[in-house]
């Protein structure tokens, strides 16, 4: 292994920083930038509304300037809510309905005229708006983008859209619900300000009754925010993870029906839309909560101050009080809670889950794969010799009978008549160049995919579906492991193993790195956290505690080392079935009693010796292999 050049040494310790941090200390850093400071321990359990408001305070506090000059420019818009319905009610009182209509075109004329400066105000509201909104995209980029290479320079193999997402889609719905946010909040604040003023100046009493609706919609409302977060925090957690559930199901739709889990897929692909559909249910609830906050807040006061009006009109309140009040509710009060309630329950919901997940800690690194394994122990006796004459070897294990496959009626065939017979115990070795045809042979050969001429048997009878469990396992290049203990994953196809097979098992493939690491064989063991090479490791321990008469690795071991390939061949060879490999590496095939060599249509068949002398492009496969790969 090399040494990390000086760039890969700076990069990595940039993005520890992420890693290492949980908490700014003694400083007011931004919510999104790149956290420093020590690291104080396990993350306290909270909701997703306490994390985010506990980071945004110092961002807000490190930005107290801009936000008091967005203040300031406000405040415009808080004297033309006032003039509006102050202007109205001066005009009816002292101007139309004294005799002085030209007073009150006059106090009309107030009332249009503070529209102006309100208006003016908007580019320096927007200007100080961009000094909120731009740092913070900019900080939660930088965030994802630390995270991004902490992951890669941890384990490169371990890939994720996750902070790809974040940097461009996610980042964005920050910026944009952020801005939208700010600018709502703040119409909010003081247009209600600016209405509770003139509620003051023209009758104090009518606060008694328009107050109480709009605190109960607004309480109700605001109640019904972390709920309705956790809720939509739940539909799209479901809505991904079915979504990945249904991508990984549509491309492994071979490797599923090879490993017989058509069942459990079934039941976990139902078992998720359920969870989608309880949360979709749960978020429309929480949903008709809003509405019903919205209409105390948007239609009770009007409604009230009307049914009230007859004995304020007695009680001393002048008519142009009353119409400055309902211009108040209905032109100024009612759009602003509509306005505020509208952003929160819809862009709010989307930020509040968005900004979350950049504040969550990042995934703990998968453990590392397990130690190699010594790969200079020679091979072990066979159960079975080739060629024997005992009653099991005289009929093959597996048999293709001139056998042809194209995919579709026009394409050129990848296989073309060929003639195949494997016997119990034979080690097979399958080997070519990329396209020639070695994973459709392996497919056909254990009947998941159907020739298109030619038949293939099974111990001398036709391949039957019902059959497949019983006599063979395919293993592609994706294993497939799911979320449950070790010993559910290597019992998979042997719910029935004892301790003592699953022990050698365990002990022949070189598993007992991983099990030490999850401390038992009932640990719970979560897919994402191992690596590709262990994933191959537990689906060669499924294989091998199965023990079926035909066993297929179609690269199989591509993510293993050398090594651990030898030991896992060895011990699949020492079993008392087949053993077919398609090889992509020389010692592979070196192991293996016979070769087949493919170049689409045209195969040959062989040791490796014979090959050597007789095969060109086995010669030239050769010669490409590395020669650290080559294995006794």
């Amino acid at each position: 292994m090399t040494a990390p050049t000086e760039p890969e040494r700076a990069a990595k310790a940039e993005a520890d920083v992420e890693v290492k941090t949980e908490a700014r200390v003694k400083r007011n850093d931004p919510l999104p930038g790149p956290r420093s400071g020590p690291r104080p321990g396990p993350r306290p359990r909270s909701g997703p509304l306490a994390r985010v408001t506990r980071e945004a305070r110092p961002f807000l506090r490190a930005r107290t300037g801009t936000v008091l000059r967005l203040a300031g420019w406000s405040l415009l818009e808080f004297v033309q809510t006032f003039l509006g319905g102050y202007g109205v009610a001066r005009a009816l009182d002292h101007g139309f309905l004294a005799g002085r209509p030209l007073t009150g075109l006059l106090w009309l004329a107030v009332a249009a005229v503070a529209v102006l400066p309100a208006q003016l105000a908007t580019r320096g509201v927007f200007g100080r708006l961009a000094d909120l909104v731009e740092p913070l995209r900019d900080g939660l980029v930088r965030r994802a983008v630390s995270r991004a290479l902490s992951g890669a320079l941890a384990h490169p193999a371990d890939t994720s859209v996750r902070s790809l997402s974040q940097v461009t889609h996610q980042s964005e719905i920050a910026r944009d619900g952020w801005a939208g946010l700010v600018l709502t909040l703040r119409s909010f604040v003081f247009t209600v300000a600016g209405a509770v003023a003139g509620l003051l100046a023209l009758e104090p009493r009518l606060l008694l009754i328009v107050a109480p609706p709009l605190v109960l919609g607004t309480g109700l409302f605001l109640a019904t925010l972390p709920p309705m977060a956790a809720r939509q925090r739940d539909y799209l957690t479901a809505d991904e993870t079915y979504a990945a559930h249904a991508g990984r199901t549509a491309a492994d739709l071979r490797d599923l029906a090879a490993a017989g889990a058509a069942d459990r897929t079934v039941a976990e692909s139902r078992a998720l839309a359920d969870d989608q559909v309880r949360a979709a249910r749960s978020l429309a609830r929480w949903s008709g909560v809003r509405v019903v906050a919205l209409a105390v807040c948007g239609r009770f006061p009007p409604l009230l101050l009307l049914l009230c009006a007859p004995w304020l009109l007695r009680d001393g309140l002048t008519p142009g009080a009353l119409v400055g009040a309902l211009t108040y509710l209905t032109q100024a009060l009612a759009p602003a809670v509509q306005a505020l309630m509208t952003m929160l329950s819809t862009v709010g919901g989307r930020l509040l889950v968005v900004l979350d997940r950049f504040t969550d800690a990042p995934p703990p690194p998968a453990e590392d794969g397990p130690e190699p394994q010594a790969a200079d122990e020679p091979p072990p006796a066979r159960h079975t010799t080739p060629g024997a004459t005992t009653p099991e070897a005289a009929v093959p294990v597996a048999e293709l009978d001139a056998v042809t496959f194209a995919y579709g009626p026009a394409a050129l065939p990848v296989l073309d008549r060929l003639s195949l017979s494997i016997a119990p115990g034979e080690h097979l070795a399958v080997v070519g160049p990329s396209g020639s045809g070695k994973s459709t042979l392996a497919a056909v050969l254990a009947g998941v995919e159907q020739p298109t001429g030619g038949a293939v048997r099974w111990h001398g009878r036709p391949v039957r579906a019902a059959d497949a469990t019983s006599v063979r396992v395919l293993l592609p290049q994706h294993a497939y492991v799911f979320t449950g203990s070790l010993r559910e994953n290597l019992c998979y196809l042997r719910p029935d193993a004892d301790d003592r097979s699953l022990a050698a098992t365990i002990e022949a493939l070189g598993l007992d790195p991983l099990l030490t690491r999850l401390g038992s064989l009932d640990a719970l063991l979560e897919p994402d956290r191992l690596s590709q090479g262990e994933h191959q490791l537990i689906a060669l321990g499924r294989a091998h505690l199965a023990a079926p008469p035909l066993i297929v690795l179609d690269e199989a071991t591509s993510r293993l080392d050398p090594a651990a390939e030898a030991r896992a061949e060895r011990a699949f060879a020492a079993l008392p079935g087949a053993l077919v490999v398609v090889a992509h590496r020389l010692g592979s095939a070196r192991r293996a009693d016979r070769i087949l060599v493919m170049d689409g249509p045209r195969t040959r068949c062989g040791t490796s010796a014979e090959l050597l002398r007789s095969s060109a492009l086995y010669r030239d496969l050769a010669g490409l292999w590395e020669p650290d790969d080559v294995s006794p």
